[in-house]
């Protein structure tokens, strides 16, 4: 399968993880295709990037994740987010935050081999991992980074590389925590960074001039949380911005605070340097993509971080990479 071929590339090029998108209208399984990854690697750690709970049920997600970590010990984690293009799929809204809540608690209890009443039904994994399979939440407005810090094993972030902006999401992890009245000590957080290799810095800053869908910027999906962010960063635009109509200067600004657009060697100067204004230290790389040209196998992308961008990048404390994919 060419998905699992690419995992194995994935791996070789020295990424840490990798994350396959939870999409039923591609046609093909997420979890059905991590197996076969699996079993075709040794060290990556492997994920659905992400899924929904409204697509599906919780007791299947944490089944499904249960028999991968049996598969991969170790290597697994659960990823779960209100969905996008998901839930849009199989014509459902996104899950609320307090659905979101009702379904993080439900699976980490599910994964510890707990009994959990869901939708008035009493229901229980009768297999589960030790330590039980961890379960993270893919926080991309403030409200749901309030939740992963109150709720989850740690957090998938999308809200820039802006010092000013991840300094804004801690406060609201920790605002989480506090409401629950946890420690965030061993809490792991990963930033979602969107990539796009680029030529140029004027390709690059075109990214944010796009259009994501029709009447959809670019910089909204998947949510126009990302706004806030940028906000938080002193770049302000509206909801309803024209992305087209974004100026030269102000694109390069929002691209450089937003993720990695341009030539390797620019997007490893910024990786670095988000290390140290930030303290970023993992992170997940999302190929940047619009609706109409979908997920396409990000092979420029892992070319440049086998050559360009690995080779440069500090070791973390297990040894691996920092980056993910």
């Amino acid at each position: 399968m060419q998905t699992v071929d690419f995992i194995q590339r994935c791996e070789d090029s020295g990424f840490d993880g990798v994350g396959v998108h939870d999409h039923p209208h591609s046609g093909r399984d997420v979890y059905v295709t991590l197996g076969l990854a699996a079993e075709r690697t040794r060290l990556v750690r492997l994920y659905p990037a992400t899924s929904s709970p409204v697509v599906r049920h919780p007791l299947l997600l944490a089944s499904a994740a249960h028999s991968l970590d049996e598969i991969a010990p170790g290597r697994v984690c659960l990823t779960v987010a209100p969905g996008f293009l998901s839930a849009r799929s199989v014509g459902r809204p996104r899950a609320t935050v307090a659905t979101m809540r009702e379904s993080v608690l439900a699976l980490r209890r599910l994964l510890r081999g707990e009994s959990v009443r869901y939708e008035a039904t009493e229901t229980r994994l009768r297999n589960v991992s030790s330590p039980p399979t961890p379960v993270y939440v893919l926080a991309a407005g403030p409200r749901m980074t309030e939740l992963a810090g109150e709720v989850a094993d740690g957090a998938l972030l999308l809200v820039g590389l802006h010092p000013d902006a991840t300094r804004a999401a801690r406060e609201h992890l920790e605002v989480g925590a506090r409401r629950a009245g946890r420690s965030l000590e061993g809490f792991r957080v990963i930033h979602i960074v969107p990539m796009a290799i680029e030529d140029s810095p004027e390709r690059a800053r075109r990214w944010v001039q796009r259009w994501f869908a029709p009447g959809q910027a670019f910089l909204t999906y998947p949510s126009a949380s990302n706004l806030y962010w940028l906000r938080r960063a002193g770049l302000d635009l509206a909801a309803d911005h024209d992305p087209e109509r974004i100026p030269d200067d102000l694109a390069a600004r929002v691209a450089d605070a937003f993720g990695l657009f341009g030539p390797p060697e620019h997007c490893l100067e910024r990786l670095l340097r988000a290390r140290e204004e930030a303290g970023i230290e993992h992170v997940f790389l999302f190929p940047a993509h619009t609706l109409e040209g979908g997920y396409e196998m990000p092979r420029r992308e892992v070319d440049a971080f086998r050559r360009i961008i690995r080779p440069h990048l500090p070791m973390t404390a297990s040894g691996a990479q920092s980056g993910l994919a």
